[in-house]
Order: structure tokens, then C-alpha cells, then sequence
């Protein structure tokens, strides 16, 4: 079978960056910095996210591009002969199940509320009546199976028409509208009468805030933040280096697609804190910003009917741009196994990933009683992919591209160094960091999510 190919260096970090900007960007980002002082948190994430991911993700485009193949066939086609290193194959696949077993139904809340938004539902309606409409929203399972499901046909539907003219052509025209309507949302919520306290809380490094909110957990949040925001891990980013050529070196395009997922966490920042402030609300709400809070700033705001509506378009983009990408890693992995057509591999995942989201949304609702160590289900997903799969995962692929037992140092720098553009470093002291200290950054990660689980 032929490898496809994406048809344009543009659709690769588009689509790329579609799969890092998800919900962890608009979402999860401006509540952990509402949470842990505002700019400070900011730049010690960024400090992070140059030391932490832009080696990784340019570690995945190297062994996809090298493999041409998914996530499991890769270690099968670079590993050394008789070693095991392609089981993680199978973890990494089962960590791209599990990540949509959850974000489908918080993917289908984003297009529920932008629909309430549109149609005025929430217009009039006091602060109590705002947060009761989330809490209902909680306990309805059949409101939330119906927009999941509608989540997964969209998303798979999308993809059934192929790589070129149905992944590539809809996620350029999406990102566009993602960041088109970001800048207008941006600039509507900082010319906001009071906005501009929210501009000096969000860019102005204060320490002493971020040390009275816990330096220590400060950082490992901002450390956690910068891994788990570009999707590394899992073989997400490796499927979009096996659809790319050899004209282009693999650091410069991780650094774009890096560069990319940060302004749009950054703006989603610039529209959240000076709306927050605008109208005097709470900025480290925690998840319940986006559906509590944010709906009752727009409910005072002039237009705000529009001006919601607009915001949760641009969440349902970013939620999709992350649902689409990693479907096609799902979709990639039944072709290169089984050697099935695109159709039945959309159907039969289509179909599978319906089922698995469903004990997630009966876990909110009819199964609201069952938890394990006081997680509900899908916090239970959550954790084995943010805490378990993810740094994992990345420690696994560090390993096999670092030490002669893998693929090793030599083949890695060949392939990421293969093309025009900016070249990675191949000095003895980033040898030394890769191979010996940033996987100890991982496992650290890795045991503070148990630390942190024992200890709450």
C-alpha cells in the first residue's frame, strides 16, 4: 500500500498544530494560570516548552518519517532486530483510544454550549440560572451521548474523505477560522472597559504571587502544562512525520508547530483574564471558566449573545483540530496492521469509539456514584493518559532514539537533519541532556502525578 502524502508543508503544520491546540490550550491553560498568579506561571511554561518539547515532538517526526508507518509498525520497521521495543506500539495506540474515550464528550459540550449561545438560550438569565444550565447539562445523558456522538461522526466523517482532500484541505480551512475569530475575540475583550488590570494580571511576571499560591506546585503544574500541551507521547505527532517528505529539517517544524500552540494558548489568555476582570469575576475559577463563568460575562456584555457563540465556535475548532488528527493516527494504525480500506477502518472505529465514550458520560450522570480513589471515570481516563501514557510514552521514544539498544543517537540526528532549515544541535552537552537528564524530567512528571494522587 502507498504512503500518502500531505500535499503541502503549510497542511503539515496546520494539521500538526491542530493536534496540540485542543482543549488544553483554551481551556486547561488560562484556569492554570488564573490558579497559579498569572504571568509567572506564563514564563516559566514557556521556559519549559523550549527545553521540554520541542526536543520530543522532533523525536516523533523523526521516527515517523524514518518508519513511514503508525505508531506500532514503526518500532517494527527501526528497532534492532529481536528486540522488544514495539509493544510500547500497542500503548501508545491504546493512549489515542483513551484520550477520545473523554475529549469526545467535552468536545460535544463546546458545540452544545456555542449552539445555546447562538440561540439565545442563556440570554436573560441570571448568574444562579447560568451555573444551574451547566449543572443539568452534567446530569443529562442523553444531552451529552447526543452531542458525543455527534463529535465522532463530524470527525470521522472528515476523514473518510482521505488524507488530502478531507484532513488536509478541512483543517487548513478550520485553523484558519480558529485563529481568524481568536483575533476578533481578542480584540473585543481588551478594549473592554477595565480590561486592561486583566492585561497587567496575564503579562506581568509577579513571583510573590505565584509563591503564595506554592512555588513547587506552581512549577511542576507549568512543567506538566508545557508537555502535555503538544500531544507528545502517544505517536500523534510520529503518523503526521510519515506523511512528509525529505526537504525540510524536523526541528525547524517542530519549532513552528511549538510556536503556533503557544499563541493560541497565549490569546485564549488575552480573551479570558481581560473579560474576567472587565466585569469582576474570578479568574482561577478552575474548569468551571469556560461554562460558568465566561457564560456570565458574556450574558453582561453588549452582543454577548454573538460574542459567546463566537467563543464556543473557536473552542469546538480547537477540540476538533485535536479529534480529527488523532482519529487519523486510529484510522492509520487498522490500514498499516490489517491492510483494510479507509472506509472500514472509519466504520469499525467509528462505531468503536461511540461505545468506549459512553461509560464516560454515564460516569457524569447514571454512573455519577462509582469512583476509584475519588475519580470519577473520566477523571480516571484522564490521569492514565496525562500521568501514565504520556510521560511514558515520551520517555520510551527519548530512550530508543538516545541509546545504541534503540534506533539510536546516530540514525535520529541523520533523519532530523535531513532537508533545509534550522538544524538540531548535535553537541556532546545536548547528547548528555537528552539521554540523561530530560529523561529524568519525564519520570519526574510521571511519579509527581502518583505523589500528587497519594497525597490529595
Amino acid at each position: 500500500m502507498q504512503r500518502e502524502r500531505l500535499g503541502s508543508r503549510l497542511g503539515f503544520i496546520l494539521l500538526s498544530a491542530g493536534c496540540a491546540i485542543g482543549i488544553g490550550n483554551v481551556w486547561k491553560f488560562p484556569y492554570m494560570v488564573g490558579q497559579n498568579g498569572g504571568g509567572a506561571f506564563v514564563l516559566i511554561y514557556l521556559f519549559f516548552l523550549l527545553v521540554l518539547g520541542i526536543p520530543v515532538m522532533t523525536i516523533e517526526f523523526s521516527l515517523g518519517r524514518a518508519s513511514q508507518k503508525s505508531p506500532v509498525r514503526l518500532y517494527q520497521q527501526l528497532e534492532p532486530k529481536g528486540s522488544k521495543w514495539h509493544y510500547h506500539g500497542y500503548v501508545a495506540l491504546s493512549g489515542n483510544y483513551l484520550l477520545m474515550m473523554f475529549y469526545t464528550m467535552v468536545a460535544g459540550w463546546m458545540m452544545y454550549y456555542g449552539y445555546v449561545m447562538a440561540t439565545g438560550k442563556l440570554s436573560g438569565a441570571s448568574s444562579d440560572e447560568v451555573s444551574g444550565f451547566f449543572s443539568n447539562l452534567m446530569t443529562s445523558t442523553g444531552t451529552m451521548t447526543g452531542w458525543m456522538i455527534v463529535a465522532v461522526l463530524l470527525a470521522f466523517g472528515v476523514c473518510s474523505l482521505g488524507l488530502q482532500n478531507g484532513i488536509e484541505r478541512i483543517t487548513k480551512v478550520m485553523m484558519v477560522c480558529l485563529l481568524t475569530i481568536m483575533v476578533v475575540l481578542c480584540v473585543k475583550s481588551c478594549t473592554l472597559p477595565g480590561a486592561i488590570e486583566g492585561i497587567k494580571f496575564y503579562l506581568l511576571p509577579d513571583f510573590g504571587r505565584l509563591k503564595e499560591n506554592g512555588l513547587l506546585s506552581g512549577i511542576y503544574a507549568a512543567m506538566g502544562q508545557a508537555f502535555f500541551t503538544l500531544s507528545l507521547g502517544i505517536g500523534a505527532m510520529a503518523i503526521f512525520g510519515s506523511y512528509i517528505g525529505k526537504e525540510r529539517r524536523l526541528t525547524g517544524e517542530a519549532i513552528s508547530i511549538t510556536v503556533l500552540d503557544t499563541v493560541v494558548a497565549f490569546v485564549a489568555g488575552l480573551i479570558i483574564f481581560p473579560s474576567c476582570f472587565a466585569f469582576d469575576v474570578n479568574p482561577g475559577q478552575g474548569p468551571g471558566l469556560v461554562f460558568v463563568t465566561l457564560p456570565n460575562v458574556f450574558r453582561e456584555m453588549a452582543g454577548g449573545r454573538i460574542w459567546g457563540a463566537l467563543f464556543f465556535l473557536f473552542m469546538s475548532f480547537a477540540a476538533f483540530s485535536t479529534i480529527i488528527a488523532v482519529f487519523q493516527n486510529i484510522i492509520q494504525f487498522a490500514r498499516d496492521m490489517w491492510g483494510i480500506s479507509l472506509k472500514k477502518s472509519v466504520l469499525i472505529n467509528g462505531v468503536l469509539l461511540i461505545l468506549l465514550a459512553v461509560p464516560c458520560v454515564l460516569g457524569m450522570t447514571d454512573w455519577a456514584g462509582f469512583s476509584i480513589g475519588g475519580k470519577s471515570i473520566m477523571d480516571i481516563e484522564d490521569f492514565l493518559v496525562s500521568n501514565n501514557l504520556l510521560p511514558i510514552g515520551s520517555l520510551v521514544y527519548l530512550l530508543f532514539c538516545m541509546t545504541r539498544y534503540g534506533w539510536g543517537w546516530d540514525n535520529f540526528i541523520k533523519e532530523a537533519n535531513t532537508g533545509s532549515g534550522v538544524k538540531f544541535p548535535t553537541h556532546k552537552a545536548i547528547r548528555f541532556y537528552l539521554t540523561f537528564i530530560l529523561p529524568l524530567i519525564v519520570l519526574f512528571i510521571f511519579v509527581q502525578g502518583y505523589w500528587g494522587l497519594i497525597a490529595g
